[in-house]
């Protein structure tokens, strides 16, 4: 699939500021007319995060809010209600403003090693600590996903969905670094061809379209997602260092797509749309790539989900990924 597809030069990452479904869904499809994306909006509270959205799409696993976080239950309480019900206003504001729309449309859901850190079992430890519960919840995961991409599809019906794996905990879980609940030690690093597998199994829910994986965390691991079966990856683009240059490389050559954070997610005086691809083009020298891959292979995104800047601002940097992915399409070299 990854040589057969493209995606669109500009698109968000997914979180934005503010409590109203309706503003954010109009400002996501005003900005991005060919790549929009479904807004996620933390500042409602608990079940609006990352996290308790996600364990919100689980299938007969339920979590609740606990002091300490996330935690897994037997049955459904009111932090999982809430989280369906701000999921279901955030569809609803979303196909309000894509009625007849076709083009790529992606949405997001935190991946199944993100989860297992963040989600705790019932002696509050990580779900990671245990091989059997980090099966069982990808396996939740996947069930959920499918669900709430065809629910998506039933809503959207020209959209061609692209799925988003937000997997920020994923270089911590390979490298033994997620922390226990004490705080004083680390869970044990999860053996690479397990993270794969597990990966392979929940990317592979969306045969229909491609899968981002997305992490603002630095050292990505480019090659075990493209294995994996990630179309593409998304990542903030001010954290690669030369070191990433040979793995980013050999992603080109292979066909995967690059959403590169480009624009910083907080408030800050922005650039130039030239300057703020001016990194990409010098990446794209130093790999001696082909100038005329670039808008091909790159699509530019904010560098992290937008929740913690200003409504203005964050229409402001969605627009300037738009007039900056221009800027890259124009004049390549």
């Amino acid at each position: 699939m990854n040589a057969h597809f493209s995606l669109a030069p500009a698109t968000g990452i997914g979180s934005m500021p503010g409590t109203d479904a309706r503003e954010a869904a109009k400002t996501v499809t005003g900005s991005f007319e060919d790549f929009p994306h479904l807004p996620e909006l933390p500042a409602r509270g608990p079940g609006a995060d990352m996290i308790g959205r996600t364990a919100g799409l689980l299938v007969e696993l339920y979590a609740r809010v606990e002091p300490s976080g996330w935690r897994i239950g037997d049955h459904p309480g009111r932090d999982t209600k809430r989280a369906r019900s701000w999921l279901g206003e955030d569809l609803d504001a979303l196909e309000e403003f894509t009625q007849g729309y076709e083009g790529q449309l992606k949405v997001q859901a935190v991946g199944p090693w993100t989860l297992a850190a963040a989600l705790e079992l019932r002696n509050g430890q990580a779900a990671l600590s245990d091989p059997g519960a980090c099966r069982d919840l990808a396996a939740s995961l996947q069930e959920g996903l499918r669900q709430h991409l065809a629910e998506v599809s039933r809503r959207i019906p020209g959209a061609q969905l692209v799925l988003q794996l937000d997997e920020p905990s994923l270089t911590a879980v390979l490298r033994g670094r997620v922390r226990t609940a004490s705080g004083y030690r680390t869970h044990r690093a999860v053996d690479r061809q397990i993270v794969e597998a597990t990966l392979r199994d929940v990317v592979g829910v969306h045969a229909e379209g491609p899968v981002v994986v997305h992490s603002c965390a630095p050292d990505v691991p480019f090659a075990l997602l493209r294995r994996a079966g990630a179309a593409a990856v998304s990542f903030d683009f001010s954290l690669l260092t030369e070191r990433d240059d040979d793995v980013i490389g050999e992603a080109v050559e292979s066909g995967t797509r690059l959403l590169a954070g480009v624009v910083p997610g907080t408030d800050g005086p922005l650039s130039d749309p030239a300057g703020s691809v001016m990194g990409v083009r010098t990446l794209w020298r130093r790999l001696g790539l082909r100038p005329g891959l670039l808008a091909e292979s790159v699509t530019l995104t904010p560098a992290c989900g937008l929740a913690g800047a200003s409504p203005d601002y964050a229409r402001k940097a969605l627009a300037h990924c738009v007039r900056a992915a221009r800027s890259l399409a124009d004049n390549p070299e």
